[in-house]
């Protein structure tokens, strides 16, 4: 098994109603408990697809090759076979889900997220300050001993009591958990992109790329993403210009016209989590793959802006890993996709 990618997995012993999972320990053949219903329903609403489609991206149709097996690959995460893949058209968020847009649909909803329902979220050590100090809770992770699990932490406190995101509504919503994005994809009028639509939106229409620019991570000097810069964990110098999340539209988009598809905020995607699950050649796997019927955790894509070199160097764009659906981190969001309807799926 790879190191625990800056990720806590899903709750620690503070709280026993969340289960202790640490990233990547998803073994293929156990089946998850069945999940039950959100206690805060979604209230349904009709919304037309052209309204819920208005600025989302269209990814043509046809097959692009999935997955990666350079020497920076984490073989037990299932980055490889590379493969080719077929997908039908859809379309994809530009960008991450903001602040602002999770708080439009709770105050159309009252949605209450995963984090604040079980009252407490995971806060990267070096953000947790003032009041919060004082509400962390006897927790430990010892794959990733950097993450706290604070009292009070949520979307609207990312780093617990005393923090707001009253000026962050252009950064990504994070401290939702694979449960809370599908309830807001649905309340949307669209749903969380597959793991292979992800990538392929990810890598912009470049072939075997790192990045979703190319091969350099810093080409002619420039920073083009938001991951750690410095000695993980201790010292961030901040040089990419953030020490915490960034705008969604930060940096050069792709050639697609995503923006902050590497680093940032790790992104939620709709299938279970397999580390080989893809590598049988079958058409269930080759084309509009949705990923095993079962599993432990759900695929999440991108890094974050914890990932460095020297220990998560997950920020590529064949790189994957997973999180229980209850899991919540302070670095951990998601954008959401749309059929499109000329190119129907399957």
């Amino acid at each position: 098994m790879s190191d625990a990618c800056c990720a806590p997995g899903s709750a620690s012993a503070a709280r026993p109603d969340r289960a202790v999972v640490p990233a990547h320990a998803a073994p293929v053949s156990a089946p998850a408990a069945p999940e039950a219903a959100h206690p805060t329903p979604v209230p349904t609403r009709t919304v037309a697809r052209r309204e819920a489609a208005r600025g989302m991206v269209l990814v043509p149709a046809g097959p692009f090759t999935m997955g990666g097996d350079d020497p920076d690959a984490f073989p037990a995460d299932g980055e490889g076979p590379v493969r080719e893949v077929t997908l039908s058209a859809y379309r994809i968020d530009p960008k991450a889900v903001t602040n602002a847009q999770f708080a439009a649909f709770v105050k159309a909803t009252g949605y209450v997220t995963d984090a604040e329902r079980f009252g407490w979220s995971y806060v990267f050590y070096a953000f947790v300050r003032g009041e919060a100090v004082r509400r962390v809770l006897d927790a430990h992770v010892p794959e990733a001993p950097w993450w706290l699990a604070v009292e009070g932490a949520s979307w609207r406190a990312p780093e617990g009591p005393g923090s707001d995101v009253s000026r962050r509504a252009n950064h990504p919503v994070v401290h939702v958990s694979w449960n809370d994005a599908v309830a807001y994809a649905t309340w949307a009028g669209k749903r969380l992109p597959t793991e292979a639509e992800w990538e392929k939106a990810a890598r912009g229409g470049l072939e075997r790329k790192r990045f979703p620019w190319g091969d350099e991570f810093m080409p002619r000097g420039q920073h083009r993403c938001n991951t750690w810069q410095g000695t993980f964990p201790r010292h961030n110098t901040g040089a990419d210009g953030y020490l915490g999340t960034a705008p969604v539209t930060a940096y050069r988009p792709n050639g697609y016209g995503l923006y902050n598809t590497s680093g940032n905020v790790w992104e939620w995607c709709a299938d279970w989590f397999s580390p080989d699950w893809h590598a049988t050649a079958s058409e269930a796997t080759r084309r509009d793959p949705v990923g095993p019927d079962h599993g432990v955790g759900r695929v999440m894509r991108g890094g974050s802006y914890l990932c460095h070199e020297s220990y998560c160097n997950r920020y590529r764009v064949s790189a994957r890993t997973m999180s229980t659906p209850d899991s919540t981190t302070g670095h951990v969001g998601f954008r959401c996709a749309i059929d499109e309807p000329e190119s129907p799926r399957g």
